[in-house]
């Protein structure tokens, strides 16, 4: 066989073809890459912001639901100045352009220098069909409703109750809630919830989910409640608690209704009912009841042993008439907070009997820059607890805690018992 030869020109062009071909490639790719960039770009400035996103930027309450297909952001501002039709002077306008850098609105002082103006600056509070029945009289504030008209209109409460006998279960079905009124000033709108619990144990307590952006909610919801018999259910009351759910802080109380089960007969089967939502009834009395506390003071270890010993004519805080407090102990040094304890609940009683100790390390020489805290709390499950009352000692303090204080300093090493009187919290 003859050899195959390869000349050297042969090798010398292979690599020639392939970097041409790479140049070719590499050319291409990032053309290709560019185009891509170019489109993304331009298809993100037209993209319309995501709702969540506008409404932080805006802050105004804007939501898919609100929005119709013909207007969308973005929209020629000339067709809306045409389209736009003239706003009275005297009218409640906001304009978003007229904001500061923190997006809140300037404020603006209204007058009203004749009647015809004050009819004018008034919003309209009341429905088309209202407005015969609106004497002058009413229309005394500009901008809102006094307080006694509030407390009024705070909506209606419907449900039904059931007793299945072959369970031996109570059944509760929230239906829904109409006419509430707006808890959330800037949205004029409410994010509404209830709980019910059953008086007078407070056993069961349960609560609905909120409903986001409604003055008129449809819960459509049942609770079943085993256990209960026929005949206790006579001795019952049903307590709602309407609410308004905020993110921030607290949640907003609208009002409540209160149901007694007494005369109510359940053998005939469902017992469709509605009820007039009221103010929730705070009692604020005079006094907030005793707290009986015992101190001692040892110089040796620096240390502050509190007892816990008895409460007494704690108020009723709700519609039921018993509480369940327990007592949450703060120890102070200069003012800030650096141990905390708190005793057992005790369940639906205004006379509590708790005898807890707790020792504190103090950690200075001396109780010059010592306080305690003692707050009596009612005990809520699943919800903020409620301030009962407040009681403070310290060398501050006035009253019978200072008082306390400065026995238990004068006197260290011995146990020194004394009544306080609750102040509000």
């Amino acid at each position: 066989m003859a050899p195959i030869t390869t000349s050297r020109e042969e090798f010398d062009e292979i690599p020639t073809v392939v970097g041409i071909f790479s140049a070719f490639g590499l050319v291409f790719t990032v053309s290709l890459f560019a185009w891509i960039c170019c489109q993304r770009k331009s298809s993100k400035s037209n993209k319309t912001p995501p709702y969540k996103f506008v409404h932080v930027l805006k802050g105004v309450d804007i939501y898919p639901e609100n929005l119709s297909s013909k207007k969308k952001f973005g929209a020629d501002d000339k067709n809306e100045v045409k389209n736009k039709p003239a706003v009275p002077k005297n009218s409640l306008h906001l304009d978003l352009e007229k904001r500061d850098l923190n997006g809140n609105f300037p404020k603006t002082n209204l007058k009203a220098s004749s009647p015809s103006d004050l009819e004018s600056v008034t919003p309209k509070l009341f429905s088309e069909g209202e407005k015969e029945a609106v004497s002058p009289d009413s229309l005394k504030s500009s901008t809102s409703l006094t307080s006694e008209e509030k407390q009024e209109k705070l909506g209606t409460l419907f449900f039904s109750l059931e007793y299945n006998f072959e369970k031996k279960a109570f059944v509760v079905n929230i239906k829904e809630a109409r006419g509430l009124p707006a808890m959330d000033e800037q949205s004029m709108t409410s994010d509404p919830y209830i709980k019910m619990t059953i008086l007078p144990e407070k056993k069961h307590k349960v609560k609905t989910r909120v409903l986001r952006k409604t003055l008129d909610p449809a819960f459509d919801e049942t609770f079943t409640f085993y256990g209960i018999l026929y005949t206790q259910i006579q001795e019952l009351a049903l307590h709602f608690t309407i609410l308004s759910f905020d993110r921030f802080s607290r949640d907003d109380i609208i009002g409540e209704v209160l149901i007694p089960l007494a005369g109510i007969e359940l053998s005939d089967g469902k017992m469709l009912m509605n009820r007039e939502i009221i103010k929730r009834n705070v009692r604020k009395s005079s006094g907030r009841g005793e707290l009986l506390i015992s101190l001692c003071y040892q110089s040796t270890t620096n240390t502050l042993t509190v007892v816990v010993l008895k409460a007494r004519h704690l108020p009723k805080s709700d519609v039921s008439g018993l509480s369940d407090p327990y007592v949450k102990v703060n120890l102070y040094h200069a003012k800030k907070r650096i141990s905390k304890k708190k005793t057992h609940v005790k369940k639906c009683t205004p006379n509590a009997v708790f005898n807890e100790l707790f020792v504190f390390d103090i950690p200075c020489e001396g109780l010059e820059e010592i306080s305690v805290e003692f707050l009596v709390l009612d005990s809520e499950r699943g919800s903020r607890n409620e301030v009962i009352g407040r009681l403070v000692l310290g060398a501050t303090a006035e009253g019978t805690g200072g008082e306390h204080w400065k026995e238990i300093c004068d006197y260290p090493r011995r146990q020194i018992a004394k009544w306080h009187m609750l102040c509000d919290g």
